[in-house]
Parts: structure tokens; C-alpha cells; sequence
């Protein structure tokens, strides 16, 4: 007999809503000073200056809000992990999208007209609201989910790129590691490899021989922001490993194969 379908992972509402206000929020008081020589910086994203990096997140809660006063869709059917797997096809869309969203004003303007609009839409609708998306008709609830994972993934590429401290709100980088675990145990189903990220997931993933008590034969090990970006292509699996910054044990464990998710 088969054995049954996990459940997908439930999240809190009020605190995935909370997280991401939080988030963005963080970020909106950082970047609100940077500099025009800090803006103009590269990052490590193609051509994207701090600047536009900067744009792009005000841009996440800008096109939310914007989703919202559009007719709601019909049904609801994509989950938070399976929306990883989607994004890859639409960069250049979304990339366009924000350009001519935001061309022209300044970074402060963005974020102070992105966050009022964004916290009016959040109050004005329930988790049950279906949002049409390009990828296709998703709750909002199910949704805010995935917007964790872009504001805590720009927190860190931000941080990295302009020398900033921006901090994380503990619920958003919770979920953002929780809805990417999930993601990998989609990708390679199974129960032969135990993938730990404490304090916030525990996942099994890979076909194999399924262990049921004691230790694992096959466990890897990392903190959320390393998994968090090994999960999004900001680094190498080998890299991270040598770092002592992953632990791998057994066989199985070496997850070169299944990464990035999202790139």
C-alpha cells in the first residue's frame, strides 16, 4: 500500500501578515538613506545595481496591492511550495513589470506609496481571496507565504551588496526556510535523507530505504540563511560544504543534484 500524501504545512495567518509588513518594513528604513554612490553598487543579480535591487522590493508589495484591486479568480489551486517552481519562467516579465512600475521615483517615494497601499489591500481582504496570477489563480494567504521568501531572499542580497544590517524578522525567515524545505521534499519525494534547518524545519526527501526510529543513515544539516540561499542559487553546495557550513552524512545526502530550486 502506498503510503499517504503528506499534508501540505499550514501557516498562522495573523503572523505570516505581520512578517511580511515586518519585512518590508525592515528593509524600507534601510534603504530610505542609502546614497546615490550606495544605489549605483553592483550585486551579485546580472546587471541589477543596489538601486535596482531596492526598486524591485518595493516593486513585491507595489504588485501585491495592485493584485488585490483586480477581479479575484476563480478556484485556488497552487500551494506556497509549489511556487518556486514557477518563477524561473517569468524573470524577465517581472523584471519588465517593475521597470515600468517604478521608473522615475525616488527609492523613499516607492516604499512609503508601496507600504501604505500594501497594508490598505492587507486589511481590505481575507486569506480566502484568490489572486490572478501569471503563474495562476493562488489564495492570498497561500501567497503572503511565498512573499516571505522574496523579501528575505532581497534582505540578504541587499545586505551583502550595499553593506547593510538589515535584520529578519524571525516569522518571515521562519516560513521563507519552512515553504523551501517543502519545496525540496516535492522535488525528490521520499524518505532516505533527513535535510535538518533548526530551529524552524525538519524534512525527509529522496527515494531510498525509509529509516523508522533512531538516527537517519542519511542527514544534512545548515542554518536557515545558508540553506536559504543554496535553495536560491546564491551559492554552491561544495562551497558550503568545505565552509563546514553544511554538514552531510551518508550516501544519499549529497544534494548537489537537487539545487538550486530557484535560481
Amino acid at each position: 500500500m502506498p503510503p499517504a500524501k503528506k499534508r501540505p504545512r499550514s501557516y498562522d495567518s495573523a503572523r505570516t501578515r505581520g512578517a511580511v509588513l515586518a519585512q518590508f518594513g525592515h528593509v524600507a528604513e534601510a534603504v530610505r538613506g542609502l546614497t546615490p554612490e550606495r544605489l549605483s553598487r553592483p550585486t551579485h543579480l546580472g546587471e541589477w545595481t543596489v538601486g535596482d535591487l531596492a526598486g524591485h522590493v518595493a516593486w513585491i508589495a507595489d504588485s501585491l496591492a495592485r493584485g488585490l484591486d483586480r477581479p479575484p479568480a476563480a478556484g485556488g489551486g497552487l500551494l506556497p511550495h509549489d511556487w518556486p517552481f514557477t518563477t524561473v519562467a517569468l524573470a524577465g516579465k517581472i523584471a519588465d513589470a517593475a521597470r515600468e512600475t517604478l521608473t522615475g521615483a525616488p527609492v523613499a517615494e516607492l516604499y512609503e506609496r508601496a507600504g501604505a497601499r500594501l497594508t490598505e489591500a492587507l486589511a481590505a481582504h481575507g486569506d480566502d481571496r484568490v489572486l490572478d496570477l501569471w503563474i495562476g489563480p493562488m489564495r492570498l494567504g497561500d501567497f503572503l507565504v511565498t512573499r516571505t521568501v522574496e523579501l528575505v531572499v532581497h534582505t540578504d542580497d541587499l545586505n551583502r551588496a550595499a553593506g547593510l544590517e538589515i535584520p529578519f524578522d524571525r516569522q518571515a525567515l521562519a516560513a521563507c526556510t519552512r515553504l523551501l524545505a517543502d519545496a525540496l521534499a516535492v522535488k525528490a519525494p521520499g524518505g532516505a535523507v533527513e535535510v535538518r534547518i533548526p530551529p524552524f524545519a525538519v524534512v525527509q526527501c529522496v527515494e531510498g530505504p525509509r529509516h523508522t526510529r533512531g538516527t537517519p543513515p542519511n542527514v544534512v544539516e545548515t542554518d536557515p540563511l545558508t540553506w536559504i540561499r543554496l535553495a536560491t542559487g546564491r551559492t554552491e553546495w561544495a562551497a558550503e560544504l568545505d565552509g563546514a557550513r553544511v554538514s552531510a552524512s551518508g550516501e544519499r545526502a549529497d544534494l548537489s543534484g537537487l539545487l538550486p530550486l530557484m535560481a
